[in-house]
């Protein structure tokens, strides 16, 4: 039936707005993703390495240059350094370093790794090759009031060349050591000895690795505690509880898309679905926020299943999941440990298992349990704790053991083998 005419003429004008408002709005987009794509292309040369690599030693600078970024108190350079994989061959990383101004001490400013989280593995998610990445990390300009020196890695294989050693212990943890030497051996820097790894959910991880390798790795660094905040720690139980959810298309995709490049013997077949074997390499080409709505549809809408399997049934990636599970840190590094009750990624009862076995072990913890805020935005409001515990840390302090008192959350079981 038709409508009044009166009504006609307004009706119309309402459609005429929306409409513009969507063409718009896609203007806008293809406008933007255009100027991002010719952004990526200007900096792609950057993150090319020399072939072949030169002979020298891990932290050595191959290229630098301005981040083209303002910070408060500090300047920041975009770098490619040399870093090294699990097995000894060499690569290149990228990352970025963080300097604050003014004249350093005599002993050398201390150091802070920051080992960024799941971001996607598409080369344009890099954090150096981000328009800004400070307002990700905004506990930077504190650490320049303090006169730290933030060394940032990518990890190897994202922004550079190569497949990215996703939550690989080996590969991440070298790449994190390797960035304090690049620090280290970057010009005005005034980069010390002492330094403190931090990272968030798979940086957590990183971190965690690079603080039991450090050590032995690279015996000329100081390293003098550990701060996490969501650590992905305990794989095994987080992909007992997480194999069939929404987020096995993320973190799943990640993994079964790297580590078999890593590890030959591990057959993607064995554990993903038609779907997950049809959709994992376009899922490595998104950042996190597009693939999380990739996710949130294959999964939730289509009814999309990634594996087929738990990969803990299958005894070849059930190893290697385990091979790079975190262990207890030397009894006399302390731990900082942030996590939300709200996380739904990192889920809360697998680090209240970290922090009672670790404790049980020896470990001391400085832990924060706080609710109500997301995975990806935990290590933003934790930030200003850590840096007060680092602070306590570098200046030789003691800091609090929370290993006697009651955990939020219980922990959760193990899964049977």
């Amino acid at each position: 039936m038709a409508l009044p005419p009166a009504r006609h003429p307004a009706i119309a004008l309402i459609l005429v707005a929306v409409l513009t408002a969507i063409l718009a709005w896609v203007v806008l987009t293809v406008t933007a993703d255009t100027r991002e794509a010719e952004r990526q292309d200007a900096l792609a040369p950057f993150y090319l390495p020399p072939d072949p690599l030169p002979d020298e030693p891990p932290g050595t600078i191959l290229r630098r240059e301005p981040l083209g970024v303002q910070v408060k108190g500090g300047r920041a350079l975009r770098i490619l350094y040399m870093s090294e994989r699990g097995d000894g061959q060499p690569r290149a990383a990228s990352g970025m370093l963080f300097i604050p101004n003014g004249p350093a001490p005599a002993s050398g400013r201390p150091v802070v790794a920051w080992a960024h989280g799941t971001i996607g593995l598409g080369d344009q998610c890099a954090p150096s090759r981000q328009q800004d990445p400070l307002p990700k990390i905004p506990w930077v300009e504190e650490m320049m009031a303090q006169g730290w020196v933030v060394a940032a890695t990518d990890y190897a294989g994202l922004g550079t060349p190569g497949t990215s050693g996703y939550l690989i212990s080996a590969e991440e943890s070298r790449d994190v050591i390797n960035s304090v030497r690049a620090a280290r051996e970057a010009p005005r820097t005034g980069a010390g000895a002492r330094w403190i790894a931090w990272g968030h959910s798979q940086g957590g991880h990183s971190a965690l690795a690079a603080g039991r390798l450090a050590p032995a790795y690279a015996p000329e660094l100081d390293l003098l505690g550990v701060a996490t905040a969501a650590p992905a720690a305990e794989l095994p139980l987080l992909m007992d509880l997480e194999w069939d959810s929404t987020n096995a298309w993320v973190i799943g995709s990640d993994v079964a898309g790297t580590w078999p490049d890593f590890y030959p013997q591990l057959d993607r077949a064995a554990v993903l679905t038609t779907n997950g074997e049809n959709h994992w390499q376009s899922m490595l080409e998104k950042c996190l926020t597009q693939a999380a709505y990739a996710a949130l549809f294959r999964q939730e809408v289509l009814g999309q299943d990634f594996f087929r399997v738990s990969p803990l049934e299958v005894p070849a990636w059930r190893s290697r999941i385990a091979q790079n599970t975190a262990v207890p840190l030397p009894t006399s590094v302390p731990l900082f440990v942030a996590q939300s009750t709200s996380d739904q990624v990192v889920l809360p009862p697998t680090t209240a298992t970290l922090v009672r076995d670790w404790c049980a072990r020896g470990s001391r913890i400085n832990t924060m349990w706080i609710a109500d805020v997301s995975h990806q935005q935990t290590a933003i409001t934790v930030g200003p704790s850590a840096v007060q515990w680092m602070d306590q840390v570098f200046r030789g302090g003691t800091t609090p053991d929370d290993c006697g008192l009651p955990l939020p959350v219980a922990p959760a079981s193990r899964p049977a083998g």
